[in-house]
């Protein structure tokens, strides 16, 4: 019996924070506008630029300073995390109205298996995309654009390299005709940044179909001599992507098991002193384990990493370590970070911090201590935890946040690096 064809979706949304700030601010919607740092000092960078911003050449990961320049009237908005993720999930439930096989591939992009549903609405996967289109734009004012393709590689290229420079913003790629993405050049495909195109040019490929066209075996050789360790696993992810080849499934909950949870900050001058330093970690363990057991884990390896301001002579490490016991109790986890931290930073100034726990596992089973006070531990943080949610993540912390190297007040405004 003949294997029914995939049609897979790669949904995109355009400029996507830039997007979400026009529809919460219709005075906007004519204006070049970008969602960058930290407004009010001009300074960061851009996150994110809409069409208007980009025609004046501003782009996206320069600085806030640059694009200015650029643009004078450029309206700049500060990042909102907690809004965009809430637009992300509404545009998730749109696209699982139509088939329960929705997997995100970043908080603007998810892959959607719509092979039975063209079934069942009777019509072509070019008809299906346009009504998705249609609809996301009605119901939260976010313009996608959707590559088809048999899997995700091909969905993900299509729409990268067609969808998003069409009218239409939906392009179909199948793998019988390549000759459209085997013309461009090699960079023009995922998973293929600046570094690595240097690799490729020196081995001869230019372009895409130079890449796919390349037999496996001599592509391994070539990668072998300009890479090194790994040749072998990148010359065949490369080798895949260019000729459109991905068995794996749409997967709904791919992202469900988390594999470690962490918080990261960077400090608003160099901190050299210890004391100051582990005021930091502290609160970055209390927000650690206070996420760890909103979420219902347990973990048992602690990750610290530091680095410096100075990129020109990059100081820093990252490293780990074990913990006796899988945890989401701040102390336990703090303990641990001081001993990594105090291991191996040695003395010089630190402007980012990072802190993590990994190795998770259901909270379910906890062991506890015959003689220790791990269960009263547990019951404060607990009580903590419901006192922040009544009352807002600062109502409650530990006295060293009282200390001006404190950085409390705004990580608590912040998500994932950026304001909420």
């Amino acid at each position: 019996m003949r294997k029914r064809k995939r049609v897979v979706f790669l949904a995109d949304c355009q400029s996507f924070y830039a997007s979400c700030e026009k529809v919460a601010n219709p005075r906007y919607r004519n204006k070049p506008l970008v969602v960058a740092g930290d407004p009010k000092r001009r300074s960061g960078i851009i996150l994110a630029a809409c069409p208007l911003a980009k025609g004046f050449g501003v782009t996206t990961a320069e600085s806030l300073r640059e694009s200015l320049r650029k643009c004078r009237n450029l309206v700049v908005q500060q990042p909102r995390m907690a809004h965009y993720i809430k637009t992300s999930l509404l545009i998730t439930k749109i696209y699982e109205s139509y088939t329960p096989l929705v997997e995100p591939f970043s908080i603007d992009e998810q892959h959607i298996d719509v092979t039975d549903s063209l079934k069942f609405y009777g019509c072509s996967p070019v008809e299906l995309a346009e009504h998705i289109k249609m609809r996301v734009m009605k119901e939260t004012g976010i313009n996608i654009r959707i590559g088809i393709g048999e899997n995700k590689v091909l969905s993900k290229l299509a729409t990268d390299n067609f969808a998003k420079k069409n009218d239409s913003g939906i392009y179909e790629l199948s793998k019988e005709d390549f000759s459209p993405l085997w013309s461009l050049e090699v960079n023009k495909m995922f998973g293929i940044g600046s570094r690595m195109m240097v690799h490729l040019h020196r081995c001869g490929i230019k372009t895409i179909g130079d890449l796919a066209n390349t037999p496996l075996d001599k592509l391994k050789s070539k990668f072998k001599q300009v890479l090194g360790r790994q040749s072998d696993i990148h010359a065949e992810m490369l080798w895949n992507i260019a000729n459109g080849v991905d068995e794996s499934p749409v997967v709904p909950d791919a992202f469900e098991q988390q594999k470690g949870i962490g918080r990261q900050t960077t400090l608003p001058v160099d901190f050299d002193k210890l004391d100051d330093i582990m005021v930091v970690i502290l609160e970055l363990a209390a927000l650690v384990c206070q996420r760890s057991r909103q979420k219902g884990y347990l973990g048992n390896v602690v990750h610290v990493g530091a680095q410096g301001a100075d990129f020109d002579q990059p100081m820093g490490f990252s490293r780990q370590m074990k913990l006796e016991d899988p945890t989401n109790i701040t102390k336990e986890v703090y303990s641990g970070a001081k001993k990594v931290f105090e291991k191996h930073w040695t003395g010089y100034p630190v402007r980012k911090l990072w802190l993590s726990l990994s190795n998770l596992q259901s909270d379910e089973v906890v062991q506890l201590t015959l003689f220790g006070e791990r269960e009263k531990q547990m019951a404060v943080e607990s009580t903590m935890d419901r006192i922040h949610e009544k009352y807002g993540s600062t109502s409650i912390f530990f006295a060293s946040s009282l200390k001006k190297s404190s950085q409390n007040q705004i990580l608590s405004r912040k998500i994932g690096g950026h304001y909420k």
